[in-house]
């Protein structure tokens, strides 16, 4: 069984023939970061300035789903008017979008 063992050691690559090993590996992750990880970077920062500039009155939609008008601000709670004299705070975290671009997005319905 030693045998074995000795050939298998003997035919390993040697130099450059184990960096050539991990070409593959390095073109899958380039691949990968430009594919998934940038793009979800450029996404997140895009989401992350439509938050800073937030303002009294902006029509937003909620991770929930809640469509809302904003009726106060500070640095993490945004006040939403959901229906005259109904108010939500909700984490500034939580706005997910616009609901003027939401409702552009949704295909009309026909009334039948």
């Amino acid at each position: 069984m030693s045998g074995v063992a000795w050939a298998a050691d003997a035919a390993a690559p040697a130099g450059m023939a184990s960096i050539a090993q991990f070409v593959p590996l390095i073109l899958i992750f380039i691949v990968f970061y430009f594919l998934l990880i940038r793009p979800q970077q450029k996404k997140a920062k895009e989401h992350q300035n439509y938050l800073a500039n937030l303002k009294k009155g902006d029509r937003v939609i909620t991770g929930g789903g809640i469509h809302g008008v904003i009726a106060g601000l500070t640095d993490t709670v945004v006040t939403l008017e959901v229906a005259e004299n109904v108010r939500i705070k909700v984490s500034r975290s939580a706005i997910a979008g616009s609901a003027a671009e939401a409702e552009k997005q949704a295909p009309a319905k026909s009334g039948g």
